[in-house]
C-alpha cells in the first residue's frame, strides 16, 4: 500500500522509496499500532460511527493480524511502506470494505504518535525492570566482595 498519489503521474524512485520506508524499523510498534486501533474502533462504535457487528469485525481481524505477525516471515517479502500501511492493508483483506472506517476521526499522524508512546511506555518499563536486575546484581557483588574498591564516577 502506498500513501502517495493523486496529481503524480509516476511513483517514485527506488532510491527514494528505500530512504522513505521505515518498515524495517518500525515493525516493533505493529502490537501498539493494533492495540491503538482497536480501542479506536470501540471509541467509534460508542460514537455511533460503527455497529457492534462492523466494531467486531475489525477487533477481530485485528486480533488475526496479531496472531499472524508472531509468526516467523509475517514481513517477509513485504513491500508497504511502514507497518502503519502494512496493517491496514491486512485489515482490508480481512474485514473488508469496514476497514475504512477505522481512519474516521483520526489523522495518521495521530495514530502514529499513539503507537509511538504506546510502545515508549512498555520499553520505558521493560529498561526498568533490567535496571531492577542490574542494581540487585550489583548489591549481590557488594555483599559477596565487601572489600573490593570500585570507583564510582558522577
Amino acid at each position: 500500500m502506498k500513501l502517495w498519489g493523486g496529481r503524480f503521474e509516476t511513483g517514485p524512485s527506488e532510491v527514494f522509496e528505500r530512504f522513505s520506508g521505515s518498515l524495517d524499523f518500525d515493525r516493533r510498534l505493529i502490537d501498539a499500532d493494533i492495540r491503538g486501533s482497536q480501542a479506536f474502533a470501540r471509541e467509534l462504535e460508542r460514537a455511533g460511527i460503527l455497529i457492534a457487528e462492523e466494531r467486531e469485525r475489525i477487533v477481530s481481524a485485528f486480533e488475526a493480524i496479531r496472531s499472524e505477525a508472531a509468526q516467523p516471515g509475517f514481513f517477509d517479502g513485504a513491500t508497504d511502506e511502514d507497518v502503519h500501511t502494512l496493517v491496514i492493508r491486512k485489515l482490508k483483506e480481512r474485514a473488508g470494505p469496514v476497514a475504512d472506517k477505522i481512519h474516521t476521526g483520526r489523522s495518521r499522524n495521530e495514530q502514529v504518535s499513539l503507537d509511538t508512546r504506546l510502545w515508549l511506555r512498555e520499553e520505558c518499563d521493560r529498561m526498568r525492570g533490567l535496571l531492577r536486575e542490574l542494581m540487585g546484581a550489583l548489591v549481590d557483588l557488594a555483599e559477596r566482595y565487601p572489600d573490593a574498591v570500585i570507583p564510582g564516577y558522577t
